[in-house]
């Protein structure tokens, strides 16, 4: 950046995959081959005849800030900092042009799709270096795409293609072959190693060997080519220092950095928070792109799109920094796509855009206190960064069932509490918890922890060292250092009140009360029948302390689940299917069985359905509860947890998935038990096959005896007689089968089910009229 827009020769960053070729000028060739009317045999003499483009493009790595990644768990790339990005005016024939050489038209309707496959002279192991875009995008005029021979005003240098390579503005770098030899018009992607096995974005649970093993390498939905929307923070540096004494004479400071984004869009804002995200200040931005003379003498200016970078820059008062803990940034393109607040790890590493984070923290400089700024990371092995402090040895892995590592916090001890102290501490304005004799105060983290309020609410004032531990990772362990305050003393006529798996004589004898569930408290249940429902779903009842007892589980809510499996405490989180028009004495738990070796993707099948599935009658499980923001209470009437007042409601449109459903019959069964409740209630229910659909012999009694219920079933698998829905979740079938909003009457939309079909159903929710409030997630 301090070389201003752009980046020269020498600075701009280097990617390649193995040694540069050495090519001569006179005898390399350019091949347009495949399926093509004529086949091109071209000189560099002949490619530097024809028509070029001349304009500046910002080429950026898919890794760019990968040792963020890396920090959280090592990934299969190298410590990227955030300079894997620099902007050049490169100089190239429009590979459109090059394709009419050799006969190619989008005027000739093809039978199948056309992929143009580019290869590079670099012979590596795995052979050529090389990757495709579609004919249709390579024919686009307005995509600018050419085959670059200069770049500065000068010949390509032999680390940057010379003599020939391929420039895709608005895409990762990966997809710019250099030493570019050959063109090959196909019917199928490119066939190269390097096509497939880089530059991949899988979901975080995915690692190395499971994506060998499965074929994620070659599934086309995880390709990358646009870049995805970033900003970060130059200024200040990491490591600068102000001097408090300083804040006499200078009064402000200049926030500087840079952004971008993919696809030719535009950033059209950048954001700083200075409060943790709480509030937002709008920053300058500046695109000398515009007034670029190689852009300016453009003849498609008005078609322009927007392939470069831009500088933000904000002017704050000093004093801004004073109890301000960390400076985030944050930026917004002409799509409304924004950065995520925190990293999603992936096995590549790759586009990592979360909000850029510099911490501050006071030091003695001299006789001086100072203000020091801390990056997350710094680039390569280079030592320094917050989020280096935070890095666990390669040791440490995610397995499924482990021995929980031991907690190390830095801090020397802060206080020393009793237990019987610590227990005072149980509400949502006063929350603390105890995890291996250390004591943290969390009332703050409350609002941002990912699993909601109340999965810390329920352990408020408690050793919770066992649920911690069954739930959380490594990272999320080290999180806790934030909110240490000090240790449990040892003191021996005090215990812990979570450690037991069975239920106190007090809650088991007290007849007053013939309410199951107590949110503080492990309440042992008893197995006592299974229902096998189809070949992999099972109802499996517990028994509660008496057959007078109800569990007590509000409408909409759920409970978390304590096994010992393999010497480990393990919890998950249910929605049983009684609710309390079903008789007391009793819990059903609805549950899909994931074998081993059964689903490719998941080849040691489910911990927690496995266990169930081998449980013996007599056999025990723990339940507490209840968990959860949403609860229905009748009659059209709705809480969301710590809102102001109740809300109505006149229907419920549900979208459910899998086992999805339980949260969704749970409600239903609760709605139409009563014959005063009129609230009209539809479902779209999608699954797999029609094998899978759960409860599919009770879902349709409920229709039938019910005319304001409807039920619309979808699946992405259906037999050649299948007579609803197919494919997936669109907007035309939200459309015909859940009413939109309509004021005054409010309708709500819950939703559960694999993460990808919510996030594609909410955007549809939200055309039809529905407002985010009005969509409920599960």
């Amino acid at each position: 950046m301090e070389q201003g827009f752009t980046t020269s020769t020498s600075l701009h960053y280097v990617r390649n995959h193995g040694p540069v070729p050495k090519i001569i000028w006179d005898t390399h060739r350019l091949v347009v081959d495949g399926l093509v009317p004529k086949t091109l045999n071209l000189s560099m003499d002949d490619i530097i005849k024809m028509p070029y483009r001349e304009f500046p493009v910002t080429l950026v790595c898919a890794g760019n800030r990968r040792k963020e990644q890396n920090m959280i768990k090592q990934t299969v790339g190298f410590n990227w900092g955030t300079s894997a990005i620099s902007t050049s005016v490169w100089r190239g024939v429009p590979l459109r042009y090059i394709l009419k050489l050799a006969g190619c038209s989008l005027d000739i309707d093809y039978e199948e799709p056309r992929h143009v496959c580019f290869s590079g002279a670099d012979k590596l192991p795995n052979g050529y270096y090389g990757t495709s875009i579609t004919l249709d995008w390579s024919m686009d005029d307005s995509r600018d795409v050419i085959l670059a021979y200069k770049m500065n005003g000068e010949m390509l240098s032999p680390d940057h293609g010379y003599p020939l390579r391929i420039i895709i503005p608005g895409v990762i770098g990966g997809r710019m072959v250099k030493w570019l030899s050959k063109i090959t018009v196909s019917n199928k992607e490119s066939d190269s190693y390097y096509h497939y096995y880089d530059n991949r974005l899988f979901p975080p649970n995915v690692d190395s060997e499971r994506a060998k093993k499965e074929g994620w390498w070659y599934n086309p939905e995880y390709i990358i080519y646009d870049l995805n929307i970033n900003s970060i923070i130059s200024s200040p540096a990491h490591d600068e220092r102000i001097p408090i004494s300083s804040f006499v004479s200078v009064n402000e400071y200049t926030l500087k950095g840079y952004a971008y984004t993919g696809g030719g869009r535009k950033v059209n804002r950048v954001e700083i928070s200075l409060d943790d995200g709480k509030t937002w200040l709008l920053t300058n931005l500046d695109h000398p792109e515009i007034n670029h003379p190689d852009v300016l003498k453009r003849p498609n200016k008005s078609i322009r799109r927007y392939w470069c970078w831009c500088f933000w820059s904000l002017n704050v008062p000093l004093y801004s920094f004073i109890g301000c803990s960390e400076i985030r940034v944050r930026a917004w393109d002409e799509s409304n796509n924004t950065q995520p607040e925190n990293p999603t790890w992936n096995l590549t590493g790759m586009m990592n855009n979360c909000h850029f984070k510099v911490k501050i923290s006071t030091v003695t400089n001299g006789k001086d206190v100072a203000l020091r700024f801390e990056h997350p990371t710094q680039a390569g092995s280079n030592p320094g960064g917050w989020m280096v402090k935070q890095e666990q040895p390669a040791s440490e892995t995610n397995d499924t069932i482990k021995k929980p590592p031991i907690l190390t916090i830095n801090n020397t001890s802060k206080g020393l509490f009793t237990m019987k102290q610590v227990e005072k501490h149980n509400t949502e304005e006063d929350c603390w918890i105890v995890i291996e004799k250390k004591v943290y105060d969390c009332t703050k983290f409350l609002n941002d922890h990912p699993g909601g309020v109340d999965s810390i609410l329920i352990n408020a004032g408690t050793d919770c060292t066992e649920e911690f531990n069954a739930i959380h990772s490594i990272k999320a362990k080290n999180m806790l250092a934030d909110y240490y305050i000090g240790d449990l003393t040892e003191d021996s006529t005090v215990t812990s009140t979570s450690s037991t798996t069975t239920i106190p004589k007090s809650i088991t004898t007290n007849e007053d009360s013939l309410i199951a569930l107590n949110p503080k408290v492990w309440l042992s249940c008893p197995f006592i029948e299974k229902k096998i429902i189809s070949h992999n779903t099972r109802i499996f009842r517990f028994a509660l302390q008496s057959n007078k007892h109800s569990l007590g589980l509000p409408v909409g809510n759920h409970i978390f689940i304590r096994a010992s499996i393999n010497s480990q405490a393990v919890i998950r989180a249910y929605t049983p299917i009684t609710t309390s028009h079903d008789p007391p004495g009793y819990i059903d738990l609805l549950i899909k069985v994931y074998f081993k070796n059964e689903n490719p993707q998941f080849p040691d099948g489910g911990l927690m359905s496995q266990y169930l599935e081998s449980l013996n009658v007599g056999d025990k499980i723990d339940i507490k509860g209840p968990i959860g923001s949403f609860n229905y209470i009748g009659r059209g009437q709705y809480r969301i947890k710590r809102a102001s007042n109740n809300k109505n409601c006149k229907q419920i449109g549900m979208i459910a998935g899998g086992t999805g459903i339980t949260p969704m019959y749970q409600i239903i069964k609760s709605v139409l038990s009563d014959p005063d409740d009129p609230t009209e209630l539809s479902l779209i229910y999608a699954n797999r096959t029609e094998k899978d659909i759960l409860l599919r012999n009770e879902l349709d009694e409920l229709v039938k005896r019910n005319p304001r219920f409807k039920i619309y079933y979808v699946l992405s698998r259906p037999s050649s007689n299948w007579e609803f829905g197919t494919g997936y979740v669109t907007e035309e079938i939200i459309r015909k089968n859940i009413s939109p909003p309509s004021p005054p009457s409010r309708n709500i939309a819950l939703l559960c089910g694999p993460p990808p079909m919510l996030e594609s159903c909410i955007p549809n929710l939200e055309k039809i009229g529905f407002a985010n409030d009005e969509i409920i997630k599960f």
